[in-house]
């Protein structure tokens, strides 16, 4: 299948944001050696994507909320089931049809970007001085130099970590400086895609059902990791692409943790550093009450008392309970005592 069209659709909104920032007046020269106008336009590509696919962004986290509630019934299962992997699965699935639940909709606004990410990097590809076809794509003469010339701090954005020196040459740039930038942008992407995992595991939890569990942590390991190698081949605009995205999502997963909270009752993953613990009470797990406040040491010869506790109060004598009343015999201590001989 022709990918084309997404191509055009790239190119179209790099060129009306481009324009924009051309017509409000920043400068298409180099300034601190970047052409800020092109590094806009890449950034707001980015905030155009994200705004279509916002809708989307909703239904997932509504799947997540659903996952997470049928998150009890996916562990009796698990214990129903122990050994018995085909059934647990046949079983999961069917429970996640009655429920209308899709284990997979957490994926799904990434999946529909990489479309987007692929179709940058085509175009940013092409931003090459000996490129023959300079105009496809709906690109003026005028526009494709100007691409072709801009830089990130006198990076260009078509430039690569993997270049080589050939090719960074037909561009006029340094090897060293492109590597240097590249190899920076690289481990903040790498970084900033580690973090917005992070940040919806920490708030929504491990998932019981271990396929989703697996997902989870490909998605906060297996990722940022692949980034390493892949990210030579990317291009220094894809890279800023990417890094925008996930500051993006950072933002919008903050918003919409605080504004839709997950249910009391999700579990918090057991990241290091995290401890794990049952939301909405602050429980370690395993603990179906608050734990009784640790005794400790008190007084000068380190006395053990509970916290907040008050010492037992003395008992009282009533000192006029037990004196003789008016007129009773007094009581004869030595009663009872055996009599002493007489000498």
């Amino acid at each position: 299948m022709s990918l084309d069209w997404i191509y055009w659709g790239i190119s179209w909104i790099l060129l009306i944001w481009h324009s924009a920032w051309d017509a409000i007046g920043v400068p298409a020269t180099a300034a601190l050696g970047t052409n800020w106008a092109w590094i806009l336009s890449i950034i707001f590509l980015v905030i155009t994507v994200r705004v279509i696919l916002f809708p989307v962004f909703v239904k997932q986290i509504k799947s997540q909320r659903a996952m997470q509630a049928l998150a009890p019934q996916i562990k009796a299962l698990q214990e129903k089931h122990k050994g018995d992997r085909e059934t647990l699965q046949k079983e999961t699935m069917e429970l996640y049809r009655k429920e209308k639940a899709n284990p997979l909709m957490g994926c799904l606004p990434m999946f529909l970007q990489i479309p987007v990410f692929l179709g940058l990097f085509h175009v940013l590809r092409r931003l090459s001085p000996d490129n023959p076809q300079p105009t496809i794509y709906g690109w003026s003469l005028d526009q494709f130099t100007s691409a072709s010339n801009a830089k990130l701090f006198t990076a260009p954005i078509s430039g690569r970590f993997g270049s080589t020196s050939e090719q960074l040459s037909e561009l006029g740039a340094n090897p060293t400086t492109v590597k240097v930038m590249a190899g920076v942008l690289v481990l903040i992407m790498m970084a900033t895609t580690y973090l917005t995992s992070r940040q919806m595991i920490l708030k929504t939890g491990w998932a019981q059902d271990p396929q989703q569990r697996m997902i989870q942590r490909l998605m906060l390991y297996g990722i940022p990791a692949s980034l390493l190698i892949s990210g030579s081949i990317f291009p220094i605009g894809v890279i800023i692409y990417w890094v925008t995205n996930n500051l993006f999502t950072l933002g919008q997963q903050q918003w919409v943790l605080r504004k839709y909270p997950p249910p009391p009752t999700a579990s918090l993953p057991g990241l290091p550093g995290s401890g794990s613990r049952t939301a909405g009470t602050g429980n370690r797990q395993g603990t179906g009450s608050k734990a009784a406040p640790a005794a400790k040491p008190s007084g000068l010869f380190g006395r053990t008392k509970a916290n907040g506790a008050q010492p037992a109060p003395k008992p009282t004598v009533d000192t006029k309970a037990l004196a003789p009343k008016p007129g009773a015999k007094p009581v004869n201590p030595k009663k009872g005592r055996p009599a002493k001989r007489q000498g």
